[in-house]
């Protein structure tokens, strides 16, 4: 089968944290990645920046640039588009693409509010175009042990789970420049929905979707401290509206591995956890026994640049005993662990099985369950 023919939206070498340079494109030029995608063109702000892109990365010279999203979608070569823009470019530039009825893949957030998620969803559907969301946490190697360890019925059927977090920025308090948006809610990309929205999902894949949320979010530090990179000093002080207090507790529906009515509950804090503590500490309480996961790096375990300390552990109630589970970032140790687990999700799509990725209607969902938790926030 020959290689998809593939274009990128957003590639750079010089915006802040660019996670198509360091996720997306080392896998898609990893030997692996070239046996199934191949990239024919990228889509940059201009066309001179695109050629730039091109040439910093020693692309193919033959590999097209495009200014805009339009006539990118109008290359007939291209089958698929992958999006890796700031959130609120996402609908724009994706949305052309998927008038054309290409395959399309944007980075989570779908978009910068439930409505614009649903209607690509919905135009997604009607144009026939295959879909998928950067969700990664569907094939961190950890949340996929949790999911097999509960699928083995080690623990019996789940009762209960907590899940304690802090994280979606380094710090507390400040923010620097290339993140300053982190602060204005409308653009839709923010520790809430980034942060908590990829953790909030991959909970959700492991344990089955939350029902009768109940929340209590707060903004705890209004103020926050913007700081320059490049000299590493204060820069200015912004308000945000942006919720760094999550609380989300709700019920999960009976299922082979689930009793009908058990809790979930989820505390989200932006910035560090208390001094020594692991910024991640998710349990899952079952009828024999009670799985616990700790991670030292924070709820990004899906986007890690290394393999930071991980455990999962099992506490068998019968025998009163602690085991610790083995488990590993599966290889490829040529790329680092981003990478890994997007490449995860482009071969995962590659092979056609939309069950083993999610899809625009999935992400819609999630936009439609983040958005009740804000209706019930900016209604307190």
């Amino acid at each position: 089968m020959p290689p998809i023919r593939t274009a990128i939206i957003g590639l750079s070498s010089s915006s802040f944290g660019n996670w198509a340079r360091h996720a997306h494109l080392p896998y898609l030029l990893s030997p692996e990645g070239q046996k199934k995608f191949q990239i024919v063109a990228l889509c940059n702000s201009s066309v001179d920046a695109a050629k730039n892109a091109i040439d910093t990365f020693k692309l193919p010279p033959e590999t097209r640039a495009y200014g805009d999203p339009d006539s990118l979608a109008a290359d007939p070569d291209v089958q698929l588009v992958v999006c890796a823009t700031r959130v609120d470019k996402h609908y724009e530039t994706i949305l052309p693409s998927v008038r054309q009825g290409k395959d399309t893949y944007v980075e989570w957030p779908l978009a910068q509010n439930a409505s614009l998620a649903s209607h690509l969803a919905a135009l997604a559907r009607q144009k026939g175009g295959k879909t998928v969301v950067g969700l990664q946490g569907w094939h961190a190697p950890a949340v996929m042990k949790i999911r097999e360890l509960i699928g083995s019925g080690r623990i019996g059927k789940v009762l209960s789970s907590e899940v304690r977090a802090a994280g979606g920025s380094v710090d507390r308090l400040s923010l620097p420049t290339g993140l300053e948006y982190f602060t204005d809610r409308k653009v839709g990309g923010n520790p809430f929905t980034i942060g908590f929205g990829h953790l909030f999902d991959f909970v959700q894949f492991v344990l089955g979707d939350i029902q009768a949320l109940h929340s209590h979010l707060q903004i705890q530090r209004p103020d926050v401290k913007i700081w320059d990179r490049s000299s590493g000093k204060v820069v200015k002080t912004v308000r945000s509206d942006v919720p760094d207090l999550i609380l989300v507790t709700g019920s999960l529906q009976a299922s082979e591995y689930v009793t009908s009515g058990a809790t979930v509950h989820l505390r989200f804090r932006r910035g560090q956890a208390f001094k020594g503590e692991d910024p991640l500490v998710w349990s899952v309480n079952g009828e024999r026994g009670e799985i616990r996961l700790s991670a030292s790096g924070g709820p990004g375990i899906s986007a890690a640049s290394h393999g930071q300390p991980l455990t999962i552990e099992i506490h068998n109630f019968d025998t009163n005993e602690v085991e610790n589970v083995e488990w590993n970032w599966q290889g490829r140790e040529e790329l680092d662990i981003s990478a890994r687990i997007v490449g995860a999700l482009y071969e995962a799509f590659a092979a056609g099985d939309a069950t083993k990725y999610p899809t625009f209607d999935h992400a819609s969902k999630r936009h439609d369950q983040l958005d009740k938790i804000l209706a019930q926030f900016s209604a307190a």
